[in-house]
C-alpha cells in the first residue's frame, strides 16, 4: 500500500506483486508514478506481507486476522496517524479490489482512484482464473488440479488449496505453494524478476496462502447476488474522480467488468493499452503519471 501526501496533497496505493500479494521488494517501484514535488508518498506492507509481522509464509501465522475489513481498518488507522485528511489511493490488481471497496466505504477520505490491472474480488474472476482459462491453458491446468485431493478437484480450486497451506505437514505446504504459484506464472505473463521470486520459498508460500485466503474466502466481500460487491455498488463512488488503466489482453476482460464499471461510475475515465495484459507496461505507465500529474494540479 503507498499512501501520498504532498506539499498540498495526500494519496494511498495499494500493490500485488505480481497479483495480490504486496512485498516492499516491490513497494517501493512506485514511487516512480508519482512526481516527488507534488506528492508525498507514504508505503506500507499489507498485513503478513513483505516487512509486516507475522509474515503469512508462517504456518502458525492466523489468517482470520487478515481480511479485506482489517486491512481497510489499517489503512484507516495509518491515514489517521500521518494526519492526512483525504488521500488520492492507486491500486492494481487486488490494490484496485481493496482501493475501490475501501473509497466505497470511506468516500470522505478517498479524492481520487488510480488503478490498473483492474479487477472487483468477485466470484466470477476467481472462477475464470482458476477454471475458465483451463480451456486455454489445458495442460497446465490439469497439472494445477493434479496436485489437489481427488475428491476435491471439481469444487472451489481456490479455498482447496488453501487447505493445502494450512497443512501441518511443511512438504505438503511447499508442493501447494509450488503449484499455485505455476499455475500463475502459466496463465499471466510477468517480467523475469516477478517469476524468480516464486522460486524463494519464503515468499512462494506466503503469496500462495494469502491469494487462496482471499480468493478461497469470495475476497471477505460476499457475492452482491452474483455479481460482486464492488460491481454492485459501483454508485457508492460519485463524486470521487477516477483513472482506469487496463491492458486490452488483461484476461479479467473476458467478463467486462473493468467496462462495467466505468459505465457504472460516471466519474471515471478508462484508458484501455492495446496489446497488454494484467500488467499494462510502458505505454500503461505513462497512462498513471499522466493521471496522477492531472490529479495533483487540482484541488484535493
Amino acid at each position: 500500500m503507498t499512501a501520498t501526501a504532498s506539499t498540498g496533497r495526500p494519496a494511498g496505493t495499494h500493490r500485488a506483486s505480481p497479483r495480490w500479494y504486496s512485498t516492499e521488494g516491490r513497494v517501493p517501484n512506485l514511487r516512480r508514478y508519482f512526481d516527488p514535488a507534488a506528492y508525498r508518498i507514504v508505503l506500507l506492507d499489507q498485513r503478513g506481507a513483505g516487512r509486516s509481522v507475522p509474515p503469512a509464509s508462517d504456518h502458525r501465522t492466523d489468517m482470520s486476522v487478515n481480511t479485506t475489513a482489517h486491512v481497510m481498518a489499517d489503512l484507516e488507522r495509518l491515514r489517521a496517524h500521518l494526519g492526512i485528511e483525504r488521500w488520492l489511493v492507486w491500486g492494481v490488481s487486488w490494490g484496485s479490489v481493496l482501493g475501490l471497496r475501501y473509497a466505497q466505504t470511506h468516500p470522505g477520505v478517498v479524492s481520487e482512484l488510480v488503478l490498473t490491472g483492474v479487477a472487483t474480488g468477485s466470484g466470477a474472476e476467481v472462477a475464470l482464473l482458476t477454471r475458465g482459462l483451463g480451456k486455454i491453458f489445458p495442460e497446465a491446468h490439469e497439472r494445477f488440479l493434479a496436485e489437489l485431493p481427488a475428491g476435491e478437484r471439481a469444487g472451489d480450486p481456490a479455498a482447496a488449496y488453501n487447505r493445502l497451506l494450512e497443512s501441518p505437514d511443511a512438504a505438503v505446504r511447499e508442493r501447494a505453494a509450488r503449484a499455485w504459484t505455476d499455475w500463475e506464472t502459466a496463465t499471466i505473463p510477468a517480467p523475469p524478476r516477478s517469476v524468480a521470486r516464486f522460486e524463494d520459498p519464503e515468499f512462494r508460500l506466503g503469496f500462495a496462502r494469502t491469494v487462496t485466503h482471499y480468493w478461497g474466502n469470495d475476497h471477505f466481500l460476499g457475492d452482491g447476488n452474483g455479481e460482486g460487491v464492488v460491481l454492485r455498488d459501483a454508485h457508492l463512488l460519485k463524486g470521487i474522480p477516477g483513472t482506469l488503466v487496463q491492458g486490452s489482453l488483461d484476461f479479467g476482460n473476458l467478463l467486462g467488468i473493468v467496462w462495467r464499471l466505468h459505465h457504472a461510475w460516471p466519474d471515471s475515465e478508462l484508458v484501455v493499452v492495446d496489446e497488454a495484459g494484467h500488467d499494462a507496461g510502458v505505454i500503461g505507465d505513462r497512462a498513471l503519471v499522466a493521471a496522477t500529474d492531472r490529479y495533483a494540479r487540482t484541488d484535493a
